[in-house]
């Protein structure tokens, strides 16, 4: 029996099997997929044993409000980001215009470089109304268990030691809409640093301080400082990775404009009953007037709404329909019967620009509704923009369907002449905006970046273009500089509402897609 196998062989035999397998597991992302990159597997293993150090400085930088009219508290967060940044050796500065944010920059030159990087995020955050928060203070990091609407309980931080569960979250404004990308590059940072991996290319740090507020001044700062900001990609560090939880590389953002529309009534309440079916409420006026804007499948209807839109490219068309179809999942987790679109999926959807009811208001509800007529009713309305319709437009269109409605459009409040002379009154007031930008998926940065992204998690989405609104267009069209988005945070962060939360794992995972774009060839 020469061919036998003796016992201690097979023994052998599993053994190695054993420690094989748990040296796979040891670079396998949560996807299944085997890293390529040295400086993500290196992210990895030094997080694992500094995720405390991690968590500190993150809740230090949620501890700071962050509304961009915060003169005071804006300022302590750009300084604090600046001392986390020149602790990692990084070269800082404010770039400053008057009565702005200041935008906090940072750089580290590779001698050799023949590419240069700018990473981007803003560390202002939305503003916060602390009663809808659980806990009440949306700048004291609380972490709990799970999602709130999952169960999840408040917990104490682990003790020094003992390990933080990657399905944790950590609840505070700003936690995943935007300040874990800068926490994010800032561990990676260490990890290259403590590995003795060197970047390949030069690397910049822009990271705004009033992109919540529309970004106003972002334009003139980056007019301003044009020479400075030059480089061959802007890779934005802002927005949720897919449902399914896998990286997405984004290559456009929809653009975005608000305006509000207030209809009138009489130029006081009045008696329900004694002026009831005579006296026009104009909440009711506002409702028909929104309502023949849009049919039932979320169509809207108004004249040339759709006119100008850029046609996508073979890839793009090739992306959205490889990409996952999330619309099953969404609907169940978001209690939805129905979703707009006439059995368009989503990703389709956020191709066409949207009309958005973001607010109405007329007269009191619940405790303090009365039995009166409404004087007024105003409705906030945005509309999101895609590559093609240019934001003004896109509102004059709006006016022109109110006008066709049989309205006269007014941009402040009528005097009583005007009142008596028109039956229709609309107060249509614009609230700025800018227009979508677009990456094209083929160009070499592109796919060098996607080859990136891989390298730390396998095979990647692709999106042609975000659903959120980032003012890219001042980098791409403005600047002549591509743009790509690579998000971190996960999909259900309640990004700009109450209750905003990180889950752990996906700034674990983030840490190492900052390592491998940050060494990227």
């Amino acid at each position: 029996m020469k061919n036998a196998v003796k016992p201690e062989r097979i023994g052998d035999s599993k053994l190695k099997a054993k420690l094989i397998l748990f040296c796979l597991s040891l670079i396998l992302t949560p996807q299944g997929f085997a890293q390529t990159s040295p400086a993500a597997a290196a992210a990895k293993n030094y997080r694992q044993t500094h995720e405390h150090e991690i968590m500190a400085e993150y809740v230090n930088l949620l501890s700071i409000s962050n509304v961009a009219s915060d003169t005071a508290n804006i300022g302590r967060n750009a300084n604090l980001i600046v001392q986390m940044l020149e602790r990692r050796g990084v070269k800082t500065r404010l770039l400053e215009i008057p009565e702005a944010p200041p935008v906090v920059y940072g750089e580290i030159l590779t001698p050799g470089a023949t590419r240069t990087l700018i990473f981007y995020a803003h560390y202002d955050g939305q503003p916060v109304e602390p009663a809808k928060w659980v806990g009440g203070d949306p700048f004291k990091p609380m972490l709990r268990s799970a999602a709130i609407d999952a169960g999840g309980k408040d917990i104490p931080f682990p003790a020094k030691g003992e390990k933080f569960d990657p399905e944790w979250r950590l609840y505070a404004r700003s936690t995943g809409d935007d300040k874990a990308p800068v926490i994010a590059i800032c561990a990676a940072l260490d990890a290259l640093k403590a590995n003795n991996i060197a970047l390949n290319a030069n690397i910049k740090f822009f990271f705004e301080g009033e992109e919540e507020a529309g970004s106003p001044h972002l334009e003139k700062i980056v007019e301003k400082y044009r020479d400075l900001l030059k480089a061959d990609a802007w890779l934005i560090c802002d927005g949720p990775v897919d449902q399914t939880r896998r990286q997405q590389i984004y290559f456009g953002a929809r653009g975005v404009t608000g305006f509000e529309v207030t209809v009138y009534g009489p130029k006081r309440e009045l008696h329900s009953g004694h002026y009831g079916n005579w006296a026009p409420n104009p909440a009711l006026m506002l409702s028909k007037l929104l309502a023949s804007m849009k049919d039932d499948d979320g169509r809207v209807l108004i004249k040339g709404y759709y006119d100008g839109i850029e046609p996508l490219s073979e890839t793009e068309k090739r992306a959205f329909a490889e990409a996952p179809d999330n619309d099953a999942l969404l609907k169940r987790e978001l209690g939805l019967g129905w979703s707009e679109g006439g059995g368009k999926k989503l990703a389709e959807l956020i191709n066409l620009p949207s009309l958005n009811i973001r607010g109405f208001v007329s007269s009191s509800v619940g405790a303090t509704a009365r039995n009166v007529v409404p004087s007024t009713a105003t409705a906030s309305l945005d509309i999101r923009l895609v590559k093609g319709v240019d934001h003004v437009a896109a509102v004059d269109r709006v006016i022109a369907h109110i006008r066709a409605q049989g309205y006269h459009v007014v941009e402040s409040d009528p005097d009583d002449a005007t009142r008596l002379k028109y039956p229709k009154i609309a107060k249509v007031v614009r609230q700025g905006g800018y227009n979508a930008s677009k990456t094209s998926m083929d160009l070499p940065i592109s796919k060098a970046i996607i080859a990136a992204v891989e390298s730390a998690h396998g095979k990647v989405i692709l999106m042609p273009t975000l659903g959120g609104s980032v003012p890219l267009y001042i980098f791409t069209d403005n600047l002549k500089t591509p743009c790509i988005g690579i998000p971190i945070a996960n999909h259900d962060n309640n990004q700009h509402s109450a209750n905003e939360n990180m889950r752990l794992q996906n700034l674990w995972d983030g840490i190492e897609t900052m390592a491998a774009l940050l060494t990227m060839k």
